[in-house]
């Protein structure tokens, strides 16, 4: 293991190696697999319709694995891999498993306030982007500031044109020992609650497990056709079951640049698409746009919605109007899955979040004194299991209160389970926002708010929506004296901070003073009863 990760204990891992949940094989033979047996299948289409085989993109990988070492890269080098969903991610991810060099994966919607602590945390010796997000925005501009805050980063690697930077290298493929399978693979970021940014460090073996399990879940197989949609390095979309389920199948993935309805249904049309995975907002724009829509969606077999709780009403229209079986997913990146299954009574398919993957996965539901509730009770999930880490990375105070000393981790999330084993999702213990399925933790927000030169005080609270799930109010005290900042102007603030689009405030409002708990503490339950009344 990498310094700063927690294993599993070692009688732990051997039970899951005996039961067949860990194969001892590297991450990256799910390509080189695919190339050996079915090398002219089709693997992945492009977004600008570029097609690539499995013998065509394994070669692509070893080829940049190579100019990778050439230039440098090592073993155990982290590399924070910022890219949209181009046939690169897929290529670039490959290559760097194959070189043991941890990608660490960030949304391409990240900004500075992200990638400078996830790039200072993880010790990158690398920072891999396109040159733009095609509606504007210049990833090499961020890169320069990047550079600059972080002293271990020595490559800036461009997809496109690479200006000062490094463009992606090639060189000729080389001989490369494998990995270790109980090392590190890649690490995942965490929707936590805090500012600090967490990395949830996915070994070759537990993330392979969980890719091959939910593939044969979902029925994946040669004939899937899966539509990423939610941007690519997303775990929704990469692993559950995703690209990487999907090429464990042998199927073909097809990448769409955004995930709305004008690009996902022409993509579904075109390419016979089978498969996909969308949060909730989005599966409401295409149940809408399906109404009137002429693009013929009628391969499209499952809809998968996940990332935030899907409501019943929206749930039940999917099969009339989409055609296609609904799939409930419910899952985190620190592991645990649930999934409604595809034989489920349409209530369950409906009404539930699923329930987990693996008959490995271990379920406690407790009360805030960590005492299990009566059936049918909402209380806190916890849950280990054989893809459910033991630690974040470097973070062992953090980890000290996310787990328990028998190495159950505490999820946050409340949810109450039926007879059945399906888990219904009723909350959040953690102080987050989860707007669309982004999570946004209302402390790091705060703290930009609060560098505002007139904010006094501030307070970031959810706010119910019907298309997003949560949006966010800001709630402010203004200095004495100052003028109080309109949400224009704040928005444009926190920009200039770096903080990321989907972050930014929905609401403002200003008060004279905040309401306390009996403790002291700004009570968002009162803050939140300010929103409910209007």
């Amino acid at each position: 293991m990498l310094d700063g990760c927690v294993p599993w204990p070692p009688e732990t891992a051997e039970k899951y190696r005996e039961a067949g949940y860990w194969a001892d094989r590297p991450l990256d033979t799910l390509l080189t697999d695919g190339a050996r047996v079915h090398p002219d299948r089709t693997a992945l289409v492009g977004p600008e319709g570029d097609r690539w085989t499995y013998a065509e993109l394994d070669t692509k990988a070893a080829r940049i694995a190579a100019g990778l070492v050439e230039l440098g890269l090592r073993r155990g080098d982290r590399v924070v891999v910022q890219l949209p969903n181009i046939s690169e991610f897929v290529v670039a991810i490959f290559a760097l498993l194959r070189i043991g060099a941890p990608p660490v994966l960030a949304l391409p919607a990240h900004r500075e306030s992200e990638i400078v602590p996830l790039c200072e945390l993880s010790e990158a010796t690398a920072y891999l982007i396109a040159e733009d997000d095609g509606a504007g925005f210049d990833y090499r501009t961020l890169a320069r500031t990047v550079r600059k805050a972080v002293p271990s980063l020595r490559h800036v690697l461009v997809v496109g044109e690479a200006e000062e930077f490094t463009a992606l290298p090639e060189a000729k493929p080389v001989p490369l020992d494998d990995s270790d399978p109980s090392e590190v693979a890649l690490f995942l970021l965490s929707g936590g609650t805090t500012g600090t940014p967490k990395l949830v460090p996915r070994t070759h073996n537990d993330y392979l497990y969980n890719a091959r399990a939910s593939a044969e879940l979902c029925g994946f197989d040669e004939h899937t056709v899966y539509l990423v949609a939610l941007p690519a390095a997303h775990n929704f979309a990469f692993a559950c079951p995703g690209i990487l389920g999907t090429f464990a199948a042998g199927g073909t993935v097809v990448l769409s640049p955004t995930p709305s309805p004008d690009d996902g249904f022409e993509l579904i049309e075109r390419e016979k698409v089978t498969a996909t995975a969308v949060v909730p907002p989005i599966a409401l724009l295409w149940l809408e746009t399906a109404e009137w829509s002429d693009n013929d969606l009628s391969s499209l077999a499952l809809l998968q919605v996940g990332g935030a709780k899907f409501n019943a009403e929206p749930a039940a229209r999917v099969r009339d109007t989409l055609g296609c079986t609904l799939q409930q997913v419910f899952g985190m990146a620190e592991g645990l899955l649930n999934y409604t299954r595809l034989d489920d009574p349409n209530e369950v398919l409906i009404e539930t979040q699923g329930r987990p993957l693996s008959a490995a996965d271990e379920i406690r539901i407790v009360d805030v004194d960590g005492e299990p509730v009566a059936d049918g009770e909402s209380g806190e999930l916890l849950t280990r299991g054989p893809y459910t880490l033991r630690g974040y990375y470097r973070a062992p105070e953090h980890n000290s209160r996310s787990f328990t000393e028998d190495g159950f981790y505490r999820s946050g999330d409340l949810v109450r389970a039926l007879p059945s084993g399906h888990l219904v999702v009723e909350g959040r213990v953690k102080d987050q926002i989860n707007r669309g399925g982004e999570k946004i933790p209302a402390e790091e927000l705060e703290n930009h708010l609060l560098a505002h030169p007139d904010v006094h005080d501030a307070a970031v609270v959810g706010m119910a929506d019907e298309v997003m799930g949560e949006r966010t109010c800001a709630f402010l005290v203004v200095k004495n004296g100052s003028a109080a900042p309109i949400l224009r102007e704040l928005t444009a603030f926190l920009r200039e901070r770096g903080v990321a689009a989907y972050k930014l405030p929905d609401r403002l409002e200003i008060l004279d003073t905040f309401p306390l708990t009996t403790v002291g503490k700004i009570s968002k339950k009162a803050l939140g009863r300010l929103l409910a009344d209007g």
